[in-house]
């Protein structure tokens, strides 16, 4: 898919160094400052965002659910000033390199967004939003879907008035005006025939690899929490993460946040599955690879920010499911796993064609975060179904749990009914409001496989690399061809860039069939 605001191939970047060494027009400059204070602000509200999901007091959910309305709002503000569009009219018109020329259009994007919607509308969402996640962290536990409906139509309601209002501004449908709102330029008609490609292969796909896959060995716990973030803290390290700007907690979905300078990723902990809270370390540490690799002279600008959400899942599950889940890291991860858990243990279980298994087992699960990589599209195309008809008015928001254990039961072959804790509450997006996110896992997934594919082709014995655990070839790989290019491309010609070829789910299948059935 393409974004349709003309980006396509740019020059490399210059900097701000090398930007001020001539003199720039007032009203470029006029923008720039206006933005770096709206990058400012969005600051503030990633880390309260953060400070929300990881260490607030329940009882501070009703004031901070304020205060981050009210900072939306400043946002707001500042993105539908009428005095913008006129400068950007005429910032567009000067003599501006690629690095700037892109951050115009992409300044642009963010205003006609904003004018879209009207402020009393921004700031009812974001309160909504955050009542409704902060109660779901409750309600979650004990599976109680009634209790949180209330809020949960609240969102759905407001989420489909701002759909309405992008859909009338940008001349889109109601959910592609969502879905534009995550991943610039991308379209149902780019998703449907790739998640067509996908349900076509993917059930007798996983059908013949659970015909074939040898058991593992069992690995028998517990295993302590700070063993755990221990382990996790070192492969975030060896992969490249930077704890002078960032940190790992705990929260109850992973997530990654923060700012590219302070980036804040989460996990959860299992006492009797160590697996589960390691891949999703891993799986986070890619994006926060991608956030602190981001272009450091851009950062306060719109053009400096990560891609679209696509290109950001698509590196978080190259470092998990293409890097992490080799044989080679695994031979790498293998005796500091033992080490932490086996105390040097080298039995069979502990051994790294045991722990292969462990991490390469296919089945059909309930969660998403948990699932294998064969089955987890499965997971996205059931959300992506079931939100296009929320938005569309064609599912109410009573009527999810039903929905949810019809879709589960065809494409898993598993039932959740009086179980909504494993079905439809398992996920916070639709409680937080990101409605037309999920897509982007599934695309992700697809570009991964992409990306890796290249990185394979570029570096030299990059399994041996992977084994010995040095990865520095590889994220340097990843900070020049993606990282660093900020917003400069959409993600769709980004991947074409660097892989020779557009987006597509075959080199994702040939990895499937590759991995497990060749």
């Amino acid at each position: 898919f393409q974004a349709e605001d003309g980006i396509r191939d740019r020059s490399p970047s210059r900097g701000l160094g090398d930007v001020y060494k001539r003199q720039l027009s007032m009203h470029y400059k006029k923008l720039e400052a206006r933005f770096a204070k709206i990058n400012d602000l969005n600051h503030a509200l990633s880390m309260l965002s953060w400070d929300d999901a990881a260490v607030m007091p329940t009882g501070g959910g009703v004031a901070r659910a304020e205060a981050l309305a009210t900072l939306n709002g400043l946002i707001h503000t500042e993105l539908s000033a009428p005095e913008i569009p006129d400068l950007i009219d005429a910032a567009a018109d000067e003599p501006l390199d690629a690095w700037q020329s892109a951050n115009v259009l992409e300044m642009k994007r963010s205003c006609e967004d904003a004018m879209a919607v009207p402020a009393d509308l921004v700031m009812a969402y974001s309160k909504a939003t955050s009542l409704c996640e902060q109660r779901w962290r409750q309600l979650r536990a004990s599976n109680d879907f009634k209790g949180i409906l209330p809020l949960l139509g609240e969102v759905v309601n407001l989420t489909k008035r701002r759909a309405q209002c992008l859909s009338e501004a940008k001349g889109l449908g109601q959910y592609d005006a969502l879905l534009d709102t995550f991943e610039p330029g991308l379209r149902q008609v780019d998703i449907d025939p790739l998640f067509s490609s996908l349900l076509d292969f993917l059930p007798a796909c996983i059908d013949s690899i659970l015909s074939q896959q040898e058991p593992a060995i069992p690995i028998e716990g517990p295993f302590a929490e700070d063993r755990q973030a221990n382990l996790g803290r070192l492969m975030m390290a060896q992969l490249g993460f930077d704890f002078e700007h960032g940190r790992l907690d705990v929260s109850h979905h992973p997530f990654c946040g923060g700012v590219p300078d302070d980036t804040r990723i989460t996990t959860r902990y299992n006492e009797n599955n160590f697996l589960e809270s390691l891949f999703g370390v891993l799986h986070e540490t890619g994006h926060a690879l991608y956030e602190q690799g981001l272009p450091a002279s851009w950062r306060a600008q719109p053009v400096g920010g990560s891609g679209g959400m696509a290109l950001h899942e698509s590196q978080s599950l190259f470092m998990e499911m293409q890097v992490c889940r080799s044989p080679a890291f695994i031979a790498f991860a293998a005796p500091h796993i033992r080490n932490a858990f086996g105390g040097g243990n080298e039995s069979a279980e502990w051994s790294a064609d045991n722990l292969l298994r462990h991490v390469r087992k296919v089945g059909r699960g309930f969660i998403r975060v948990d699932a294998d990589e064969a089955t987890y599209p499965m997971h996205v195309i059931l959300r992506y179904d079931l939100e296009k008809a929320l938005v569309a008015g064609d599912l109410d928001p009573t009527e999810i749990p039903d929905a949810w254990d019809e879709k589960m039961r065809s494409y898993l072959g598993l039932g959740t009914v009086g179980n909504d804790a494993d079905g439809c509450m398992q996920d916070v997006h639709w409680f937080s409001g990101t409605i037309g996110y999920f897509p982007t896992y599934t695309l992700g997934a697809l570009a991964a496989a992409q990306l890796f594919k290249s990185a394979m082709q570029a570096i030299d014995d990059l399994p041996g690399l992977i084994s010995r655990g040095e990865f520095e070839g590889l994220v340097g790989w990843l900070l020049q061809n993606v990282h660093s290019q900020g917003r400069m491309l959409a993600t769709g010609p980004l991947i074409e860039k660097v892989t020779g070829e557009s987006l597509s789910a075959e080199p994702f299948k040939a990895h499937l069939v590759a991995r497990y059935l060749d």
